[in-house]
């Protein structure tokens, strides 16, 4: 991978950021800005890191004969309210789970954190300001704030994604197909990103 000195932008957004007019990803998603370049996330998110969901062997019948892929499922995340997950299908694990890995950077998002249950009063972002609900193919989650010390109430597909997103206490409701690992792991990415479809009375001053 080409570091950031090498890295020539392709995008108007890529030069902004390399010529340091923009410095924050939070500025970036406030104006709904498109990221097309996983350069960007690297130089304005330093400290990610990223977990494997699910590899599959993929075949599929062919004039020519079978043809086997690998596809990988990868959550990012920095444990600090930034999350994203990818999906990439290569001839060959390693190359499938870097491809995935930056997928899982050009779709990262932000949640929204905060202490929304009524058993907790700390104000401290270890969970979640309101209950949420996520769904992705058959299978749907719901999440709902939870005191501190609960622990991630969760499978543990579910757990990779809230541990990334920095949510520590969560409890969650799930419907549907949830042994399909990649689809649970984007229903609840999903959960997570709608966080920010609502403001908080914290966030009206802004």
């Amino acid at each position: 991978m080409s570091t950031s000195n090498e890295w020539q932008p392709k995008t108007k957004l890529g030069k902004l950021v390399k010529n340091g007019e923009i410095t924050s990803i939070h500025e970036i998603f406030q104006q709904s800005l498109k990221i097309s370049e996983e350069q960007i996330i690297d130089t304005l998110v330093s400290n990610l890191e990223d977990e494997v969901i699910n590899i599959n062997l993929v075949q599929r019948q062919t004039d020519a004969g079978e043809k086997s892929r690998f596809k990988a499922c990868v959550a990012v995340g920095n444990k600090n309210g930034l999350v994203g997950i990818g999906e990439a299908k290569t001839k060959e694990i390693g190359p499938a789970i870097r491809k995935a890995i930056s997928a899982a950077k050009l779709n990262l998002a932000p949640v929204r954190r905060g202490c929304g249950s009524w058993e907790c009063s700390c104000n401290d972002p270890h969970s979640i300001p309101f209950k949420v609900r996520g769904k992705t193919g058959n299978c749907e989650i719901v999440a709902k704030p939870a005191p501190k010390g609960l622990g991630l109430a969760s499978g543990n597909v579910g757990k990779i994604v809230f541990e990334l997103a920095g949510i520590t206490d969560i409890w969650t409701k799930t419907r549907g197909e949830t042994r399909t690992t990649a689809n649970y792991a984007k229903a609840t990415f999903d959960c997570l990103k709608s966080t920010y479809k609502v403001n908080t009375p914290r966030d009206w001053g802004r």
